[in-house]
């Protein structure tokens, strides 16, 4: 089966050349701890049997300096595209997210988490708009990371007012799987009135549903019922993820194993090579 990794983190050791300055100011243990190079990944890929990856701008190293994922991708167009990230506040957000396309696959907005010096649901503020339509009309794909809760209403309000843009929703959006599968899916399951979202299943989420068991049914029916599993993609989250790459895939394999074939092939390929066109349709 086709595997594509839509969400990996890639580290440099060469601190002179790519600096940290992660965002908020304090850099995320797993980059110190277990990072992993783009030439690691590729190793990591070849482990686990994983044609592409997207790179995705480690913010809690670089912030908004994506000059190590535009690097590795440079290096190995083949087995990589990129993802930065940007500043959707920035009075020219707008204009500059139509440059930086010209060389990143997609743009990510990272809003909550121990790097975030400010929480909120600033990514739907006014200020935002003008970046949000130019993304619509760029159709490029939005990575949001972002937590369910006091910011879902901000999540439809902002897909309300741009119903064409595409987002792809980090971490399925953190729902609370391990609380009550049941009410977590029913949760993400309603986010799908809007067309332009999509999921991105990574092992924050897998991890919760193998601790479910059975009761994993009662979050994936709805969301693949609600979504379809074409607008769902998988991601290892590595190096951010304690497993190596191998248990990652397996740990994804092991909690879709009751899924039809038809829809893991999305799941694990269709949904990404849709999302990225750059990925191509091999």
């Amino acid at each position: 089966m086709d595997i594509i990794d839509t969400h990996c983190h890639v580290i440099s050791g060469d601190l002179e050349r790519y600096p940290r300055a992660p965002l908020g100011g304090t850099q995320s243990g797993w980059a110190s701890t277990r990072p992993v190079t783009a030439e690691g990944m590729v190793r990591a890929m070849d482990e686990a049997g994983i044609s592409r990856s997207v790179l995705v701008q480690a913010t809690t190293a670089y912030g908004y300096d994506n000059s190590y994922v535009l690097d590795s991708r440079a290096a190995r167009p083949d087995r990589f595209i990129a993802v930065g990230t940007v500043d959707p506040l920035r009075p020219d957000a707008a204009d500059h997210l139509e440059t930086v396309i010209a060389e990143l696959a997609g743009v990510r907005l990272f809003t909550s988490g121990s790097t975030v010096p400010t929480q909120g649901e600033w990514f739907a503020a006014p200020e935002s708009f003008p970046f949000w339509e130019k993304a619509a009309a760029l159709g490029v794909t939005v990575c949001l990371q972002m937590r369910l809760g006091p910011a879902t209403a901000q999540l439809h309000a902002l897909l309300d007012r741009f119903p064409t843009v595409r987002v792809l929703l980090d971490h399925m959006g953190y729902p609370d799987i391990a609380a009550s599968p049941a009410v977590a899916g029913e949760e993400v399951a309603k986010l799908a009135v809007h067309p332009g979202l999509h999921l991105k299943l990574t092992h924050r989420n897998l991890e919760r549903l193998a601790d479910a068991g059975t009761e994993a049914a009662a979050f994936l029916d709805p969301v693949l019922a609600a979504f379809g599993a074409e607008r769902i993609a998988w991601g290892s989250n590595l190096p951010a993820a304690e497993q190596s790459m191998p248990e990652l895939v397996a740990l994804a394999q092991d909690v879709l194993a009751e899924v039809p074939e038809p829809d893991r092939r999305e799941l694990f390929a269709g949904t990404a090579r849709r999302l990225y066109p750059s990925l191509g349709f091999g």
